[in-house]
């Protein structure tokens, strides 16, 4: 078994760290390449993984949910699975969820579920599944509150295109919805609204019937008084991944170095 020490920057400048493991019997010559898995070919045997060395404290208060049940159409690879740094896409965004403590975190999968599946076997996370991939973000939403467990208060909602977000904004949003008890928290940067929100499961049953259209604009016109927007100094949470050109220009600002081409 082989250990790697990484440093990646976190969106302060600070440095965190990082550990990672390879399966016993995997060696840098074989196994599954995040190029060719993003790509639909097959997943093989090893499996890369970004570990927080300092063990959070549990929560079990929030859920999260991980929405990456798309196609990604606009990027014309599987967004989940492209490379991001030492790891994937969907294991950083799962990285930084898990280094807050969060345990019940719920990955909406639709396209290409078995291989997203395949890929976090080795997570303690639970699936929801959408079955209709092209479908509205509201509907993989009502998917992921479906399987919140009962001990949760509230549901933090991440996108998968987001994968820079750190634990430290997330906690800092955790933070603020319970200092403040305000139901719905929601990041900004420079005045504009971002990505992962907070909501309290007092609105379960909206969460579970929003408009197809409207998404949780729905949620958040009907009860205006009540979202705490939340100053961050990261401008990732006002960003999304959605094409090719968007994803090298995130990860050569975040690691330094153009992705792998395909």
């Amino acid at each position: 078994m082989k250990y790697l020490v990484l440093a990646r920057a976190s969106d302060d400048g600070a440095t965190s760290q990082y550990r990672e493991r390879q399966r016993p019997g995997s060696n840098s010559e074989s196994g599954n390449n995040p190029v060719a898995t993003a790509l639909g070919t097959d997943l093989k045997s090893k499996r890369s993984r970004c570990i927080c060395l300092r063990p959070p404290n549990r929560m079990n208060n929030v859920a999260a949910i991980l929405l990456a049940a798309g196609r990604s159409r606009r990027m014309g690879a599987f967004k989940p699975l492209l490379p991001f740094g030492e790891s994937t896409v969907i294991e950083s965004c799962l990285d930084s969820l898990r280094s807050t403590g969060i345990e019940d975190i719920i990955v909406v999968v639709g396209h290409r579920a078995d291989d997203v599946r395949k890929q976090l076997e080795d997570l303690d996370v639970k699936f929801a599944i959408n079955p209709d991939p092209d479908s509205e973000m509201s509907a993989s939403i009502a998917r992921g509150v479906e399987r919140v467990g009962p001990q949760a208060e509230a549901v933090l909602i991440a996108l998968v295109d987001q994968p820079a977000v750190s634990g430290e904004v997330i906690r800092q949003l955790i933070d603020e919805w319970r200092r403040k008890h305000a139901r719905i928290i929601q990041p900004e940067h420079n005045g504009r609204g971002g990505h992962p929100v907070i909501i309290d499961l007092a609105y379960r049953n909206e969460l579970l019937t929003l408009d197809s259209k409207r998404g949780l604009r729905t949620l958040f016109d009907a009860h205006r008084e009540e979202v705490r927007r939340v100053p961050v100094e990261s401008p990732y949470v006002a960003r999304d991944m959605d094409t090719w050109e968007d994803y090298q220009r995130l990860h050569q600002e975040v690691f330094g170095v153009s992705p792998a081409e395909i």
